[in-house]
């Protein structure tokens, strides 16, 4: 479905991506690890239209979407939840949502009536079931804990009806408990959807506990891609990322 041919960019001199070439398939749920400084934001950054690559091609379902812009790129399906929640801090859940769906759907004007269309405010409610959020539906989203604002978050994407969902790292800031809570919601989600997620993803336990396949990226270059037994046993990822004690431990557990 979403196919990156020989992605480049640079900084003022530094090369940021330096031909990257990776395939994700309908329906699949790959990770994108790497150390700090790798070019997993750049990445992000380049195939969801917020900067435009020195050379390469993005192509979803065949079509071009390098040149485009951002609202161009979600309009053809991709969409982006950020690291840092992006919401409407004077909007309850329900109201945030239904104000993604009712601009995406390109219906604005509605958004100033006093009762909003009941299709949008039918399909917020979908997503709030999809991501377990309808007891919240009233708060104001100011007033979520900070793992809510995250699903609310997910939840403006998904408003956006996308065929491919870019998470950029959904667990930052969370504490162990609540970073797995949110990852399964994140499997939930790709399980029950035809969605081909790509998530970037610092804690290697949840990386290999729910990905299909795993990219690895080091100095904005492609180092090693496979299964996470495949790349649980790269030594060229052993010894740029994971370390030895962390190999010996997924060995041992495996």
């Amino acid at each position: 479905m979403l196919q990156i041919q020989d992605l480049a960019k640079s900084f003022g001199g530094v090369e940021a991506m330096r031909g990257v070439s990776l395939d994700f398939p309908a329906g699949s749920l790959t990770a994108i690890i790497g150390p700090n400084g790798a070019g997993k934001t750049t990445f992000f950054n380049l195939i969801s239209g917020a900067i435009r690559p020195d050379r390469g091609s993005v192509k979803l379902d065949g079509e071009e979407l390098v040149g485009l812009s951002r609202l161009e790129v979600v309009r053809r399906g991709m969409t982006r939840a950020f690291q840092v929640a992006s919401i409407f801090p004077d909007m309850t859940m329900e109201q945030s949502l239904v104000a993604a769906v009712t601009a995406h759907r390109g219906e604005l004007f509605s958004m100033f009536r006093r009762a909003p269309l009941p299709e949008a405010r039918d399909r917020a409610g979908e997503i709030m079931d999809l991501l377990g959020l309808t007891p919240r539906a009233r708060a104001l989203s100011r007033n979520l804990s900070h793992g809510e604002q995250k699903l609310l978050d997910i939840g403006l994407a998904l408003a956006l009806d996308p065929k491919v969902l870019l998470l950029d790292e959904p667990t930052a800031g969370m504490g162990a408990e609540e970073r797995w809570r949110m990852i399964e919601k994140v499997h939930a989600l790709w399980e029950g959807s035809d969605l081909t997620v790509i998530f970037i993803e610092h804690d290697m336990d949840i990386v290999f506990q729910i990905a299909q396949q795993i990219d690895v990226l080091s100095y904005g270059q492609l180092l090693a891609k496979g299964t996470p037994e495949e790349i649980k046993r790269n030594q060229d990822v052993i010894d740029a990322y994971l370390g030895q004690d962390h190999h010996h431990v997924a060995t041992e557990g495996a």
